[in-house]
């Protein structure tokens, strides 16, 4: 399982590379195994990955084998799987127009679109702290119980899903909603569904 788990995640962060979602070595993604989690190194690069880049760790943090540096933010993601034991696999990236928001301060909370309002109802924004510290685990994993996706002030983005491609695809979806945003701005501004659209669509998710 650690080896099918290890190239999806090779897999599917190369597709978010090609995307521009992780420039650099920004980002780090991982997958849980049971009592495992299998995770980027620091000093790795998403787009680029190879097995010698990945540390497996418990879900305490503490390093098993494989890499011998797993990422400096390892505990967030450790956070969002003891949080949400439906999360599989997590993504933390960088990607442009996400982060654009994150470093603006604002939240992607405007109801544009159903597929949006149904994935995702909203993407909150936590508060910023230094990457890698207690702080910013604090601040963002308080947002897991309630969210899958969260922008980290001044920071990127997080998400969590059930599999490897679905945390990709969250991603991916939310950058586009991200841009549409920015763009209807200079458009004069979005066309917001009304309130009672919002619960129709949000009576289908949650039936």
């Amino acid at each position: 399982m650690i080896k099918k788990l290890c190239k999806e995640l090779i897999k599917y962060g190369e597709i978010a590379g090609e995307k521009g979602y992780t420039p650099g070595i920004s980002g780090n993604i991982s997958a849980c195994f049971e009592d495992r989690i299998i995770i980027t190194a620091s000093g790795s690069a998403n787009g680029y990955l190879s097995k010698e880049d990945f540390s497996i760790i418990d879900l305490d943090g503490n390093y098993i084998e494989g890499n011998p540096k797993p990422s400096s933010e390892r505990f967030l993601h450790i956070e969002f799987y003891k949080k949400r034991p439906d999360i599989k696999s997590v993504f933390h990236m960088h990607s442009p127009y996400l982060t654009a928001f994150a470093v603006a301060g604002k939240a992607l909370d405007e109801k544009i679109s159903p597929e949006i309002i149904y994935c995702f109802n909203e993407i909150p924004i936590a508060q910023y702290a230094i990457p890698g510290s207690k702080e910013l685990v604090d601040n963002t994993s308080a947002l897991f119980k309630d969210y899958s996706i969260v922008l980290m002030q001044n920071h990127g983005v997080i998400t969590g899903a059930e599999s490897v491609k679905q945390a990709y695809l969250n991603i991916e979806l939310a950058e586009e909603y991200a841009k549409t945003i920015l763009f209807t701005k200079c458009l004069g501004g979005a066309n917001i569904l009304p309130e009672e659209e919002v619960k129709k669509i949000l009576l289908l998710r949650n039936s």
